[in-house]
């Protein structure tokens, strides 16, 4: 969702919160951590990834000036960016350490991708549809993010080429957790992945790897767009 107005960069009016100002973003950020942290967020890698990773570079058109508020947006090809106490949420509940190979499901905005690539040696990210793709490639050049690769395909089979990964994070709704990808976490690996049915509260799902197969916790009800299946025509 482009915002056209025939305005440049230097002509549009500031509306966020005069996001210029020195004092004013230190102020913002420590608003989000302080939100973050009363949402449960405890995990201090965790916290210093987001802080690091402007969730106002992922919001574009309408809704860059909501960018800071906990709440999911709009963004293009139909999906959203979840809101930022459920990003943390779900990435600690991943444990993810500094040697961990991770694969996201569903790269959207490219924002959950981004603060995993602060936390992971390597993040594979996968999703159907390929404006999505694109633009989060070409954010993740331009911050420098290096160590992930985005790509075009359908995530609810995974990247079986790639795997077995320590980390999985599915940021759609299944039905029940994908067996494809189940397939594809190592021992001990662990899985977060909403489950349920598309217009019903669904629950988060922490799926943990045994050598005598899985366990399952359920962590919180949430909201996730639907899993599809194969590669949109955007």
């Amino acid at each position: 969702m482009m915002e056209k107005n025939g305005m440049s960069d230097q002509d549009r009016p500031d509306t966020t919160g005069n996001a210029k100002d020195p004092d004013a973003q230190a102020t913002r950020k420590m608003q989000f951590l302080f939100t973050l942290r009363s949402k449960g967020i405890t995990d201090q890698r965790v916290l210093t990834a987001m802080e690091k990773i402007d969730r106002g570079d992922y919001v574009r058109g309408l809704f860059a000036e909501r960018a800071y508020e906990d709440m999911p947006l709009p963004i293009a090809c139909g999906q959203t960016i979840s809101q930022p106490s459920i990003v943390g949420l779900m990435t600690q509940a991943l444990s993810v350490n500094s040697r961990d190979m991770v694969l996201e499901i569903g790269t959207g905005s490219g924002y959950q991708a981004a603060i995993l690539s602060q936390l992971a040696r390597r993040v594979y990210t996968i999703d159907r549809h390929r404006k999505l793709v694109a633009d989060a490639s070409t954010l993740f050049a331009q911050k420098g993010l290096n160590n992930i690769t985005a790509v075009t395909g359908d995530g609810s089979y995974g990247m079986p080429e790639q795997g077995p990964f320590d980390r999985i994070i599915v940021t759609a709704a299944a039905e029940d957790p994908p067996g494809p990808l189940l397939a594809q976490l190592k021992i001990s690996g662990i899985m977060v992945v909403p489950v349920g049915q598309s217009d019903m509260v669904q629950s988060l799902i922490k799926v943990t790897r045994l050598a005598t197969g899985f366990d399952y916790l359920q962590l919180r009800q949430v909201r996730f767009v639907p899993l599809m299946e194969g590669v949109a025509n955007d």
